[in-house]
């Protein structure tokens, strides 16, 4: 059964507030693009980098710089964050994956 608010194509329900969230997180994935460009080129030569890449439900982490451990636990942190916010998503809405 669907609400008001959650359209259904071939059969896959969404609800507004979720496609919201999509386009809310690409947002924000650009802005973090600029901001980081922006104070790359604002710094001059300090450079650090840190990546963390999830395969499945393990996490690929490295980093190189003087200030990379700071960005790769912050990269930790955040994915962590994400994952925990998916398992409350997918609780609260109640979707099978």
């Amino acid at each position: 059964m669907l609400s008001e608010g959650e359209p259904e194509e071939n059969g896959i329900a969404m609800s507004n507030r979720l496609f919201g969230f999509l386009i809310l997180r690409i947002v924000l994935v650009f802005v973090g693009i600029v901001i980081l460009v922006t104070a790359s080129l604002i710094s001059g030569g300090l450079e650090s980098s840190g990546v963390v890449i999830f395969v499945g439900p393990f996490p690929i982490v490295f980093g190189s710089g003087p200030n990379a451990a700071w960005l790769i636990l912050i990269g930790i942190i955040l994915a962590i964050l994400s994952v925990v916010f998916f398992f409350i998503m997918k609780r609260r809405f109640d979707v099978e994956i």
